[in-house]
């Protein structure tokens, strides 16, 4: 995830970082900020799947790698905008929370007070485990070298 600090973040972005983050750390984050308000749910949280497409070595013509499973939820807050959330898996719970905070960080009264309360906490979790995982990976790099055989 490559977002520049002192940027501000596009609803892309934080839509991206709600579906990485981890269930529990949305529920977490929700407490921060209860009560919340009052949402009707405009699609209910479904679990379906969508096919992955992928390109031989990011370059080659398309093809269908397989399928994944999604679930995606579209709520409306009762007093302002819709959210929408998508997650890679089975959590209902977890599109719920997505959408709900999507919705609310597009409130212009409440959305810096919630990007630095919500958002910038998950941003930062998500760093340290990309960084953790690519410490790992990388301590099991080996490197091949060989050797030319000269002539004698």
């Amino acid at each position: 995830m490559t977002i520049a600090s002192n940027t501000p973040m596009t609803r892309k972005a934080w839509i991206q970082v709600l579906a990485r983050s981890d269930c529990r750390d949305l529920e977490a984050a929700c407490r921060q900020i209860a009560p919340l308000p009052p949402y009707r749910f405009i699609r209910r949280p479904e679990t379906g799947m969508v096919m992955v497409r992928a390109r031989a070595g990011g370059v080659g013509r398309p093809f269908n790698m397989g399928e994944a499973t999604l679930t995606r939820c579209t709520l409306q807050l009762d007093e302002g905008p819709s959210g929408t959330a998508y997650i890679l898996g089975r959590n209902p719970r977890h599109a719920e929370l997505a959408a709900l905070v999507d919705a609310l960080l597009q409130d212009p009264s409440r959305g810096a007070e919630l990007m630095a309360l919500v958002v910038d906490p998950l941003v930062s979790k998500l760093r340290s485990q990309r960084q953790s995982q690519a410490q790992k990976t990388a301590a099991t790099k080996v490197e091949f070298f060989t050797m030319a055989r000269g002539e004698s």
